[in-house]
């Protein structure tokens, strides 16, 4: 039997309501030597032999895609059972334009050298109508380079990636929960190079079927650690998340860990929520761990950080811990600052709290 060229990975999450667009955007594909693959096995190519089988699979909604999950699963796939050369990343509730695969593995083809490459995408609504919005990372190496140090710029469901060197590298870790991506792009990134294809190859679907606050900031918390991670491979030490098997626990002793640091920051950041808030205020230890911190929160960081001391305050002005002769429009700050969270404001707020 010969080699597939493409694999194409979708793992069905909450999208159902999308997925038939999703399987029906990939069987109308201008190239069309690929494979359907999902967790545990092979779906089957997308030929002539085997289209009336992905059309019966597509009529199930899913379920030979998915499998059963529990809190704490996974949800990136493993990529052991795909057979083709190279991996393609959909998700559900996004569409990939008739020209997606062609495209990319044309420019995969001209440069050998690319392990992971992206592409822009139009943005819709739930209906499938286009935004006036367009996603378009840098498409200079240097500028992608350096904005992928920093941050995740590629659309997930825009990259193709190749199979073999992702599975020399471990594929997706699932101690990087909701940033199980970003941590493969920077290991990738590492040993090949990175690139995005000038051109709108999917559709990313906008809907209010939006993360948990407690997602999101596992997901911050995961990016830290995989900043952290690759800095110790870029300094030709040994990876401190090689050992680690599952979403390391903040609320745990982590003392002696290389996200030690982390882990007392995201306590104070999980009061953003402010049902969560009223529950329990944070300890002056954690607090004065986010003052050490302040200089180098990432944008998402520092929105939670600013709306967790916001609720803290509000909190503590309320039960009389704070004095009421305190200025709390100082505490607060003006709109502007409260919206983006200069860090003049941050550094007040944290001083009214500890003092």
């Amino acid at each position: 039997m010969r080699t597939l060229t493409v694999s194409v990975i979708m793992p069905v999450r909450n999208g159902q309501r999308w997925l038939s667009k999703a399987i029906d955007s990939v069987l109308t594909q201008t190239f069309a030597d690929f494979e359907f693959a999902n967790h545990r096995r092979r779906i089957g190519r997308c030929d002539s032999g085997n289209s009336r089988r992905l059309s019966r699979a597509r009529s199930t909604r899913g379920r030979p895609w998915s499998e059963t999950r529990r809190a704490g699963i996974r949800l990136e796939p493993r990529l052991d059972h795909a057979q083709g050369t190279l991996i393609a990343r959909l998700d559900t509730d996004d569409v990939a334009l008739p020209k997606r695969l062609q495209r990319q593995i044309e420019y995969l083809l001209k440069h050998p050298d690319v392990v992971l490459l992206g592409s822009w995408a139009q943005v819709i609504d739930e209906q499938g109508s286009p935004k006036r919005k367009r996603l378009q990372p840098p498409t200079d190496r240097s500028s992608l380079v350096k904005l992928l140090s920093k941050k995740n710029p590629f659309i997930h469901s825009s990259v193709m990636f190749r199979t073999a060197v992702a599975r020399e590298l471990g594929g997706y870790r699932p101690a990087f929960e909701a940033a199980e991506d970003y941590d493969l792009w920077l290991r990738l990134s590492e040993i090949g190079d990175v690139a995005v294809v000038p051109e709108f190859l999917i559709q990313y679907r906008e809907h209010d079927q939006s993360i948990r606050t407690k997602k999101a900031l596992r997901g911050l918390f995961s990016v830290r650690l995989a900043l952290l991670s690759s800095e110790a491979r870029r300094t030709h030490r040994h990876d401190p998340a090689s050992t680690l098997t599952e979403p390391p626990n903040w609320h745990a002793q982590a003392e002696g860990t290389f996200y030690q640091d982390s882990a007392k920051l995201f306590p104070v950041s999980r009061t953003g929520d402010p049902t969560i808030a009223c529950e329990a205020v944070a300890p002056s230890a954690d607090l004065k761990a986010m003052s050490r911190l302040v200089s180098n929160l990432t944008r998402g960081e520092r929105k939670f950080a600013e709306q967790a001391l916001i609720n803290l305050i509000r909190i503590a002005y309320d039960r009389r811990t704070i004095p009421h002769g305190c200025c709390v429009r100082c505490c607060f700050g003006c709109t502007r600052c409260r919206h983006y969270g200069c860090f003049g404001n941050l550094d007040r707020r944290l001083r009214v709290l500890l003092d």
